[in-house]
């Protein structure tokens, strides 16, 4: 669920999800490392349409360069021509984009950095490639703000007898193993802070829960498209709950439709300062 309509749809939902908190904690950090009158610079790492750069650019004060990496160009183009043009206090916000993978980052391309950020990705990564992308802040002396990290946990009101084998299978579904890699899934936001915090960088974890239904961010439409990749996702990992698919999804989309039907997904954003720079 990777396609820019779906990126589009979940965006007020990740928004209303992220830590302000964190954001705080990040903004005081800003105001003592990158001098007065001086760009931030803040690099997206796997920033889809953009929605990081939309959500955090105008929380933030002061004049900040944004460095916007992702494979796809079309993406790329998107969350480029998006950006908000001006920062929390009216200073200029400009962009640059850089296509490829991440996984390879090292930390002379982050010289000169203020912020690494990313947002819903880690999930998508192998144990190995998080250490990685750890070392490379560290060694950088750069923060990264890593949010929207999927944690395993599904909540739905009212409840269905079949909620819990979907979603075991949806969990093992993400921590699935692609060729020779084997994904992080809901164990990548415990992974973020444990390879920081072995690195001796100071580690904030907070909740950031999407709440989907009638009346949330997304409304119906967001929920619908979400139970339906869900549900999709956890028949590929285990086939025999597809002869329950159809009627569970059925009962799903009837609630919802009724207006009855909420879910809270549980995610976790991750702030690590690297010692010495908090």
């Amino acid at each position: 669920m990777c396609a820019p309509d779906w990126l589009t749809l979940r965006e007020g939902a990740d928004s209303a999800a992220r830590s302000s908190e964190l954001v705080e904690r990040l903004r005081s950090h800003l105001e003592t490392t990158v001098p007065a009158g001086e760009e931030a610079i803040i690099t997206d790492l796997g920033c889809g349409t953009g929605s990081m750069g939309r959500w955090l650019a105008g929380r933030l004060p002061g004049p900040q360069l944004w460095i916007l990496r992702d494979r796809d160009p079309v993406l790329l183009a998107r969350a480029a021509a998006d950006m908000p043009s001006g920062a929390a206090d009216g200073l200029p916000v400009r962009v640059r984009t850089r296509q490829g993978d991440f996984t390879d980052l090292r930390a002379a391309e982050l010289a000169g950095t203020s912020l690494v950020t990313t947002s819903a990705v880690l999930d998508l990564l192998t144990s190995e490639e998080m250490d990685a992308l750890a070392a490379t802040c560290v060694e950088a002396g750069c923060p990264a703000l890593l949010t929207l990290t999927v944690m395993g946990r599904v909540e739905f009101v009212p409840s269905d007898p079949l909620d819990a084998e979907f979603a075991a299978a949806f969990d093992a579904h993400q921590r699935r193993s692609e060729g020779r890699r084997r994904l992080l899934g809901p164990d990548a936001g415990r992974a973020a802070a444990d390879a920081f915090a072995k690195r001796g960088a100071t580690v904030a974890t907070r909740p950031s829960p999407w709440r989907l239904g009638s009346g949330r961010a997304g409304g119906t439409e967001l929920l619908e498209e979400w139970l339906r990749g869900w549900i999709s996702a956890a028949c590929e990992q285990e086939q025999g709950l597809e002869r329950h698919a159809a009627d569970y999804l059925r009962r799903r989309l009837d609630s919802c439709a009724a207006g009855e039907l909420s879910v809270e997904v549980g995610h976790v954003d991750v702030l690590a300062i690297p010692s010495g720079r908090s």
